[in-house]
């Protein structure tokens, strides 16, 4: 048991590595004024869906709470 425990851990750090470099990376780029064209879009579109996930949650949050109320 043990091993599963280390290698779920080197796996979510292994994972926390590639997230740093495919999000943080571009994001201080941008923030130092390097555009990268492609990456800029990437990021733009992940924010973007980002926002619209949060809307929905704010959406479902309401109706589940109106629903609770009529009840």
């Amino acid at each position: 048991m043990k091993e599963a425990t280390d290698v779920l851990k080197t796996v979510g750090i292994v994972l926390l590595a590639l997230f740093v470099l495919a999000v943080g990376v571009p994001l201080v780029l941008a923030a130092a004024g390097v555009a990268l064209g492609v990456l800029g879009i990437l990021i733009g579109l992940a924010i973007a869906l980002i926002k619209i996930a949060i809307v929905v949650a704010i959406i479902y949050l309401i109706v589940v709470g109106i629903r609770a109320v009529l009840r």
